[in-house]
């Protein structure tokens, strides 16, 4: 039996997509479900086969898509193309049935009104069209704008073969509207699920979906109360003209709202309707004609924020730490693989050493169409065994030194276990192999958090010791400084960077080359020129040393290392090519005010104060050489990811290799070779992976955690940015805002650091910044520790620095205070 090539709405739903589009299947549905849609009917994606296998327009279009033409020349074979007789004769019944009135003539293509990817507006509709020919044309237009240059450049953007969509085309009754609008049944600007918003303006709803008026703005809640509202300027009314077309004519404002309270209700009661229906937040287009309320369109929301957090005060304690672990929004791979498996495990075993539940990862990290939406700041929750953890945390304290952990048989146990995984060549082992390759990093991992649960309370007892004994004496503001300065890894990677910047500035080519070239430039120049060998064996060396550090954050194995992205390092070392600055004693200075003290006249209290002091720093150097260490695991790790992924890719199912990172670990044991993969499954996981980055798409923009949600929100008279006090003092300099590992060679010495986080590998630029300013983050994080090393100011969890301040501004930080104010230049000599 010959596939139809027309059908009434009511003969599609939600699984027709392939037939009818996204508006046709979604429109159907909605029928389906009683509501008041126009009468019409789907012109389906077959007799746009038709068109493109009985004329020769299949073919010339392969031709154009291969020769990369654009698409005004596509465009144009279907202007000349002469539609199959059966194709328009179906056409013109289901017209004539329809009742052969003015209709609205609507784009239906099979990859829109999809969530992650709408493409509102990007292919055509046309309105009060009138008689059999006008249809068909409107039709052909419809089918010919699936190929316009923002149509093209949509799916390019989405990652959708051009080659694999079609187009149906839904014809519908006009509706004669007296207002009409848009419709979202969650507040689209906060992500508020309990708000309904609805934009409204007289005439057609073309004059509010296409920018053309400035419509009431309606925000109800879920009953149709109005919670606020806004007048319309009407500065156009769009209405259908008796013979077919539209007309616009000038509108006049009004203060006063132009849906009664009935109507409001009404549209809040298809919002919530709809959305139960669907399962998901819904952009709905309606229409009122002669007082009922018409359904125009619907689909998903995209670009939804996550519903506002409300945090409690431990979150709000605990967020700034989450916060500069998570600026990035990790993927599927980095959630099921490094994280569940490696950092998080750690944690649930370090908080399970004192009888606590940690929360599982998706209570911290929620999905939705599996791409994480948001970080929620952990809750742990005690149990009965958090009772026996001071005995636990005790008998550590007493058996294990921090300073002393690199003596421990474990950690040498590690090191070789890490080795062995460096010495594998992925690209030799099965597909099996390779995922046991990865299954093998992550427990190697255990080796650190087992060091970690023997060792953290020998690390931070120690510091509660002190500030205890600080706060008795009145001292407790000198925590910080006291146990800052505390030899690292960290502080070592930092003086070998400063070794190679001076090697750098005394060497006139070399110099010239890291002050002109761009970071890649610049790496393919220090890689290949001959003259630079000396540096060249340097540079290698150091990344040998310390090139498993993270660029962007421990928690995620997507991101490269130094080693993998050398040109971060060559952006770091370019930074400190710049003038010296002397550091702040801020440890010295802490000191002397406290040996003012004069309860540290008696000899035992002094040397008590003395020890927790250098106990404390101890504590910290554990925790900065633990992490320095975990992170040689990735490596290794990243080096198994990556042949999984070049497996994938060379068999079909990923266009990259590192869309590898779309899919989940599980799904990759799942697999018994990936690049060997039977046609369904292949097809499965290409699709799974386009849906997942077309919402990660969406998602761009969206903070997981809003740093305003625990900044510092006093702000005094005069201040531009307010925060954490993290580090004392008091400077001066000009704003660089750097947002990323890739801007690392942009900061000059003197400048004010701005930044929305940090992680060790930031931490050589404050060798240069006259302060740092950090978006997200609290006294304990890297940044602080390390600006107290150096002895410069810095303020921390404001929120808003990034966005609030400017590159070139002159500002003052008052790293004491925990404020940035403007400065004013000294006037030249």
């Amino acid at each position: 039996m010959a596939e139809k090539f027309t059908g009434t709405l009511a003969d599609f739903g939600a699984g027709d997509l392939a037939s009818a589009g996204g508006k046709g299947a979604n429109l159907g549905e909605l029928v389906r479900l009683g509501l008041m849609v126009p009468a019409g009917f789907v012109v389906t994606t077959a007799a746009y086969a038709a068109l493109m296998a009985e004329t020769g327009l299949g073919a010339e279009l392969e031709r154009l898509l291969k020769a990369g033409d654009a698409g005004a020349e596509i465009r144009a074979l279907f202007t000349r193309a002469q539609i199959p007789a059966d194709v328009t004769a179906e056409i013109v019944a289901a017209y004539a049935a329809l009742g052969g009135g003015p209709v609205a003539v609507r784009s239906s293509a099979t990859a829109e009104d999809l969530p992650g990817a709408t493409f509102a507006g990007q292919q055509d509709t046309f309105l009060n069209v009138v008689g059999e020919q006008a249809v068909i044309r409107a039709v052909v237009d419809c089918w010919a704008s699936l190929w316009t240059e923002r149509a093209i450049a949509y799916r390019r953007r989405q990652g959708i073969d051009p080659r694999e969509v079609s187009i149906a085309v839904v014809v519908h009754d006009m509706v004669p509207a007296d207002i009409a609008g848009v419709l979202f049944s969650a507040n689209p600007v906060t992500g508020e699920r309990g708000e309904i918003v609805v934009d409204a303006s007289p005439g057609l709803g073309e004059a509010v979906v296409s920018g053309r008026v400035t419509p009431e703005h309606y925000v109800l809640d879920s009953t149709g109360r109005t919670r606020s509202f806004s007048p319309g300027a009407h500065e156009v009314v769009i209405r259908a003209l008796a013979g077919g077309g539209t007309q616009e004519i000038a509108g006049t404002g009004s203060p006063r709202a132009g849906l009664a309270t009935e109507q409001l209700a009404e549209l809040a009661g298809l919002a919530v309707r709809a959305q139960e229906h669907f399962g998901r937040p819904q952009d709905m287009e309606w229409a009122i004609a002669g007082g009922r309320l018409y359904v125009l369109q619907a689909r998903p929301m995209t670009a939804l924020p996550p519903q506002p957090l409300r945090l409690n005060p431990f979150q709000r304690l605990m967020g700034p730490f989450f916060a500069e672990m998570f600026h990035v929004r990790p993927y599927p791979l980095d959630v099921s693989g490094w994280m569940q498996r490696g950092i998080l495990a750690m944690l649930h075993r370090m908080a399970g050493s004192v009888g606590v539940v940690f929360p599982a990862v998706k209570e911290l990290l929620p999905e939705e169409d599996g791409v994480v939406i948001r970080l929620v700041p952990p809750v742990p929750h005690p149990t009965v065994r958090t009772l026996g953890a001071p005995v636990s945390v005790a008998r550590r304290v007493r058996r294990f030194n921090p300073t002393r952990w690199t003596e421990d048989s474990r950690f040498t146990t590690y090191l070789t276990d890490v080795r062995r995984l460096n010495a594998q060549d992925p690209r030799a082992l099965t597909w099996k192999g390779v995922v046991g390759l990865a299954e093998d990093a992550f427990a190697t991992m255990g080796g650190i958090t087992e060091l970690r649960i023997s060792y953290l309370p020998g690390a931070f007892v120690p510091q509660l010791k002190l500030r205890l004994m600080l706060r008795l004496l009145g001292k407790a503001h000198l925590g910080a400084s006291l146990i800052a300065g505390a030899e690292t890894r960290t502080s070592q990677a930092n003086r070998a960077l400063e070794v190679l910047a001076d090697q750098v500035r005394s060497q006139g080519k070399l110099a010239r080359a890291f002050n002109e070239l761009a970071p890649r430039d610049l790496l393919s120049r220090v890689e290949n020129d001959p003259d630079f060998q000396e540096f060249r064996t340097r540079f290698q060396a150091f990344l040998a040393e310390y090139g498993h550090r993270e660029t962007v954050s421990v928690v995620l194995s997507s991101s490269p290392t130094w080693s993998d992205a050398p040109e971060v390092v060559l952006g770091l070392i370019t930074s400190m090519m710049g003038e010296r600055r002397p550091a702040a004693d801020q440890t010295g200075q802490a000191l002397e005010e406290l040996e003012r003290h004069p309860a540290l006249r008696i000899a035992a209290l002094r040397r008590q104060l003395l020890s927790a002091v250098d106990a404390a720093k101890s504590g910290t150097a554990f925790r900065e050489d633990s992490h320095f260490y975990a992170t040689m695991v990735l490596p290794p790790l990243r080096r198994a990811l990556s042949e999984l992924g070049r497996r994938l890719s060379d068999g079909g199912v990923l266009a990259d290799a590192a869309e590898v990172h779309h899919l989940r670990f599980e799904e990759l044991v799942g697999m018994d070779d990936g690049g060997a993969l039977p046609a369904g499954e292949r097809e499965r996981y290409r699709r799974l992976v386009l849906a997942r980055a077309a919402k990660r798409r969406e998602l761009e923009g969206i903070q997981l955690l809003d740093p305003a949600l625990f900044a510092h929100k006093r702000r005094a008279p005069g201040t531009l940015v307010s925060g954490m006090p993290a580090s004392r003092g008091q400077a001066t300099g000009r704003v660089r805002i750097i947002r990323g590992p890739d801007e690392f060679g942009l900061l000059r010495s003197g400048e004010v650091l701005v930044c929305p986080y940090t992680n060790p590998s930031w931490t050589p630029l404050f060798q240069r910044a006259a302060a740092v300013v950090v978006d997200a983050g609290g006294i304990a994080s890297h940044a602080a520790i390390v600006a107290r090393e150096y002895g410069i100011p810095a303020v921390m969890a404001t929120g808003s620095g990034t966005s609030d301040l400017q590159d070139g501004q002159l500002v003052l930080v008052d790293g004491t205070r925990g404020q940035v104010t403007a400065a004013v230049a000294e006037p030249s000599p």
